[in-house]
């Protein structure tokens, strides 16, 4: 389970472990959950995250088209450089903003 922080603006989630096949359907609930109830901006914190696979990084973006249809943003930060290099590598980067730690 994420630490959800919640701000007036936003709300910030950290996985704290990689975001694999294994536990995807619990972070892809926890965001949809997210989503529907707070209605705001999301920045997912990838501190921690050393991993990301192919359905991870669907979540992720799965996570952003869900939010663009309620005019709301993802933000990635803190995310690793190999990482970082896979996301702008399949250009994320002009989806969402990804920032590194």
């Amino acid at each position: 389970m994420s630490e959800i922080i919640k701000n007036d603006d936003h709300v910030l989630v950290r996985p704290g472990t990689d975001i694999v096949a294994s536990m995807a359907e619990g972070f892809r609930s926890e965001l949809q959950a997210l989503i529907e109830g707070e209605g705001k901006d999301i920045i997912i914190d990838m501190d921690g995250v050393e991993m990301v696979d192919s359905v991870g990084i669907g979540v992720i973006i799965a996570t952003h088209n869900t939010l663009g249809k309620i005019e709301k943003k993802l933000k990635v930060i803190n995310i690793m450089k190999d990482i970082h290099t896979l996301f702008t590598t399949m250009r994320l980067d002009r989806h969402f903003v990804i920032e590194t730690n």
